[in-house]
């Protein structure tokens, strides 16, 4: 059968590199194995990104954020808030200077009309004379207008709102001036009307006004309790909104606030004096219905939606000039930038990615941006396919799988450093020398025994030389049996739950010996038995699949071996297995005791807390349980108290660096059970 393979152009989409299940689970490991919280070590993986399957690393939502911060700094380092109203001004001295060469230039057409004139007529000439002296009445009276015009820029707008322009094209660019800034004015209720003021009849401009009357009529209704006509008012006016118009009034007035809000932004950047100037343009560009009604639009978002809460004074201090259009944009960017930045921010704190958008990712930081956040969005979805991850409501939990993986890597971690670094110079026999066959084959390995199965030897040296004789064979052809081991073991693994595991950074390392330990026995001594038994101010078995899960009690004092130990008697003296043994890994003396259903804890250690404790290692010893402790800090008590256990039991103590840990407890475990079963 034919294998056939389909191609497709590269959109720039596809990620041949992104991580898999099996790497996304690796780097989720150790936030796991620290507080076994699914949900928590996919909010730090979103935070702080992952490795993809070349190496490289994807951006998480922290290396977001700050290329969103370095994007708008860039914007406040370049440009110039305060040039808007010096782009304003030079418009308006353009338009004086228009009007001032017309008032001139009417005057030359009308002389050069009389001097082409022939005499004769007295009353033509009498007329033309007349008409000039009209002419150069009007361009005088226009010039001396200019000359007087105030030197606010809004002064200047208001004087010049019912001057008669003698140059055409002055009276053009004025209208396009009162047009922008009535646009500015009107955009801060429905942006998509405003862009059109210019084109607008007489009738749409009353039009407009009517919107803005039952705009305001909603906004009492719904300040008074009544119910506000939202359908109706979108039936008559939402062409005026574009093409995505709000679909209730909470979505209508949320643009309300985020459009004034980029007006208030645009005000705040500018000085006191620009500022009052700018607005006393706008005012004057609008009659007086249509600002009455703006007033009382302003005034009621004031009192139910406040654009204040979105606004931001940004401090722009670069020098690139900027128009009240360009100004404008800018400001509904920045609007934008902080919006991302606040979902973004949100989105680390709950792990919840769904509530950003790809497309505005792409649109405000790049492609590579919105591949990164679908890389981040599908991390769940890969895990659950894997079986690594169930969603439980809005939850992502661990499932038994992952649990069995997590101690496999934990196991693995261990025996990888004992390859490169072997504990007391002698190999660890990952299976159990002697015993009964399980029916399965390893590859031979040196220094073990030598229980070659021939029919698998043979048949690999076949595979890879072919038939013929004689047969030759190489080393890595052999193979030997896999033998059980027929006597079995009982261990208690008792880990100290203090608070000053959690304090001193050894809780980790204890929890994962804790599921290393149980990955062993679970994958190669299957017929041994481990409980764990977790210790604070006092003690509890926890299930295998709970380990993950487990924590230190941060905020109980007491470490209370005196009941860890009771709780692991009992346990083990219901196993029949001739090796039974006590695995105890902690950071302090004991502080606490078990009496009446009560730990009792103090500290320093109180005698009976002492006498109770020592007097259940005595009974583990009559019980023939074996207790071997791993020390993880050298205290004066603690190293005293480990002394009267080793008289009284026999067993070992070991002072252990908490990375070295799982070195010591499964080396020690595979090497006292070989000892036994042998």
């Amino acid at each position: 059968m034919k294998t056939r393979y389909r191609y497709s152009k590269w959109d720039g989409t596809q990620e041949p590199f992104a991580a898999g299940a099996d790497e996304l689970l690796e780097g989720l490991s150790e936030s796991l194995f620290e507080h076994g919280d699914l949900m928590r070590a996919l909010r730090e993986m979103y935070r702080r990104g992952m490795l993809n399957k070349s190496g490289q690393q994807t951006p998480g939502l922290k290396d977001l954020m700050q290329r969103l911060q370095q994007q708008r700094q860039h914007r406040l380092d370049q440009f110039d808030l305060g040039s808007v109203m010096d782009d304003l001004k030079k418009r308006l001295e353009h338009i004086k200077d228009l009007e001032r060469a017309g008032a001139d230039r009417s005057v030359e057409q009308a002389q050069e009309r009389m001097g082409a004139q022939q005499p004769g007529d007295p009353a033509q000439t009498d007329q033309l004379s007349k008409l000039m002296d009209q002419v150069r009445r009007r361009a005088k009276a226009a010039k001396q207008k200019l000359d007087a015009l105030p030197d606010s820029f809004g002064g200047a707008v208001r004087e010049l709102m019912d001057h008669d322009f003698i140059d055409p094209q002055a009276r053009q660019e004025f209208q396009e001036l009162l047009d922008m800034l009535r646009k500015h004015m009107m955009g801060q209720v429905a942006k998509q009307a405003a862009e059109q003021l210019q084109q607008m009849s007489g009738g749409q401009k009353d039009t407009l006004k009517e919107m803005l009357r039952d705009l305001n009529k909603m906004l009492r209704d719904r300040m008074e309790g009544r119910q506000p006509d939202f359908p109706g008012f979108m039936d008559k006016f939402g062409s005026m909104f574009g093409d995505n118009p709000p679909q209730s009034l909470d979505e209508l007035m949320d643009m309300l606030q985020g459009q004034m809000a980029q007006m208030q932004s645009l005000m705040q950047g500018m000085s006191p004096e620009q500022r009052r100037q700018l607005m006393e343009a706008m005012v004057q560009s609008l009659d007086q219905e249509t600002l009455q009604q703006l007033a009382e639009l302003g005034a009621l978002m004031q009192a139910m939606r406040p654009p204040s809460d979105m606004a931001r004074d940004y401090p722009f201090m670069g020098e690139e000039p900027l128009t009240l259009d360009q100004a404008m944009e800018l400001m509904g960017e920045m609007q934008r930038m902080d919006g991302l930045e606040q979902a973004l921010e949100q989105a680390a704190r709950t792990g919840d990615l769904d509530s950003l958008d790809p497309q505005q990712m792409r649109d405000m930081l790049g492609p590579e941006a919105e591949r990164a956040l679908k890389e981040l969005q599908d991390i769940a979805k890969k895990l659950e396919e894997q079986g690594y991850a169930r969603q439980n409501g809005d939850r992502w939990e661990l499932t038994p799988r992952t649990i069995r993986k997590l101690g496999e890597k934990a196991l693995a971690e261990v025996f990888g450093r004992l390859g490169r670094n072997r504990v007391g110079g002698h190999r660890i026999a990952p299976a159990g020398a002697g015993g009964e066959l399980t029916g399965a084959t390893k590859p031979y390995e040196m220094d073990e025994p030598f229980d070659i199965n021939l029919h698998k030897t043979l048949m690999n040296a076949l595979q890879r030389r072919g038939p013929g004789s004689p047969v030759q064979f190489e080393v890595k052809d052999f193979e030997v049996d896999r033998f059980e081991a027929t006597v079995s073991a009982a261990t208690a693994l008792l880990i100290d739950q203090s608070s000053s595991m959690w304090h001193y950074g050894r809780w980790p390392a204890a929890k994962k010996v804790a599921m290393a330990l149980e990955a062993l026995i679970h994958g190669q001594f299957p017929r041994d038995r481990l409980f764990v038994v977790g210790f604070s101010d006092h003690a509890e078995e926890i299930k295998p699949r709970e380990l993950p899960r487990s924590q230190p009690n941060v905020w109980l004092q007491g470490t209370n071996m005196h009941h860890a130990l009771m709780i692991a008697r009992k346990l083990l003296s219901k196993e029949s297995a001739r090796n039974r043994q006590v695995i105890m890994v902690t950071d302090g003396e004991p502080t606490a005791h078990w009496e009446a259903g009560h730990g009792w804890f103090n500290y320093p250690p109180s005698r009976e807390t002492i006498v109770k404790t020592l007097l259940e290692v005595k009974r583990c010893t009559s019980a023939d349980i074996k207790i071997n402790m791993f020390m993880l800090d050298r205290t004066p008590y603690l190293m005293q108290f480990v002394d009267y256990v080793t008289r009284i039991n026999r067993g070992r103590a070991f002072f252990a660096d908490p990375a070295r840990l799982g070195d010591y407890v499964l080396v020690d475990y595979v090497n006292n059970r070989r000892k036994r079963v042998a």
